[in-house]
């Protein structure tokens, strides 16, 4: 399984990594809408929507609604991101509600109709406030590109660091103390730290290599460690989903790792947030 899961990693983490330095914002942005797509598919699956039709219709809806944003911003002057970056703060909003969801944990945990509608609205606010901030991170000027890889490599050094520091000091030194045992038993607080830590240092030095002005560093500290706390946030989210209709993994499709929500799950809370704070500081 090991094996698996490192041939996995290093076959998407070039292709992720080549396509967003390489492609134009158009085709990346298709791109992920289709990955995206996938992923809400699977959060389908959790939010106890089984039959295939209700769920390609569901899933139609929220393509439909990715057209309507591609389309309504469209203009004679080449176009505004305007309601994009409008998605975006609604996209915050919501996972700043999903903290109190976490808190209850019984919220809409049995398999009724309510809990279904408030699982799917939450999926649309999920993947659609990412997509769009996908978008917009990898169309800003200047180097655009490399900011989008810098968020998605926040997301990934903060999973390392976490994993790191949880396995090194946790129980050891500090006690292991639990973030969220009834969601995702393994997760530390000790881990988050270290997650925060190495992603503030990945961004300061990621910044630094964009040609970012000191002024501005310490503004893209302080984005990189909230940003990193919101993508712990949609894990944790996705966990709880999953616990609700105890499933272990989202999906199948990619070997050892599970499914696409299962990879998707922090950086789909983690790029509004960079995105918004971005757009916010100027940098």
């Amino acid at each position: 399984m090991t094996k698996t899961r490192v041939l996995a990693a290093l076959i998407m983490a070039p292709l992720a990594i080549g396509g967003v330095l390489f492609l134009p914002t158009p085709w990346l942005v298709a791109i992920a809408a289709l990955l995206f797509l996938l992923a809400l598919w699977e959060w389908l699956r959790l939010a106890d929507v089984e039959d295939t039709l209700a769920r390609t219709i569901l899933l139609a809806c929220n393509l439909a609604l990715m057209v309507a944003l591609v389309w309504g911003s469209r203009s004679a002057h080449g176009g505004s991101f305007a309601l994009f970056q409008l998605v975006i703060v609604v996209g915050v909003g919501w996972w700043l509600l999903a903290l109190l969801w976490l808190k209850h944990y019984h919220f809409a945990s049995d398999h009724d109709s309510h809990a279904r509608a408030f699982k799917l609205l939450a999926g649309t606010l999920a993947v659609v406030p990412a997509w769009c901030a996908l978008g917009v991170i990898h169309a800003s000027e200047p180097n655009g590109h490399y900011w989008l890889l810098l968020a998605l490599m926040l997301v990934w050094a903060a999973d390392t660091g976490a994993y790191f520091t949880g396995r090194t000091f946790g129980g050891k030194w500090f006690g292991g103390r639990k973030l969220a045992p009834r969601i995702s038993p393994n997760k530390t607080i000790e881990g988050l730290l270290g997650g925060i830590v190495l992603a503030m240092l990945v961004a300061m030095v990621g910044a630094m290599l964009i040609g970012v002005d000191n002024a501005h560093l310490p503004a893209v500290a302080g984005v990189a460690a909230v940003t990193v706390a919101f993508s712990v946030v949609g894990d944790l989210y996705e966990s709880l989903l999953k616990r609700h209709v105890d499933i272990k993994d989202s999906g199948h499709l990619i070997p050892g790792h599970g499914g696409v929500l299962d990879r998707v799950d922090s950086v789909l809370a983690a790029l509004p947030v960079f995105a918004l704070g971005k757009v916010w500081f100027g940098f």
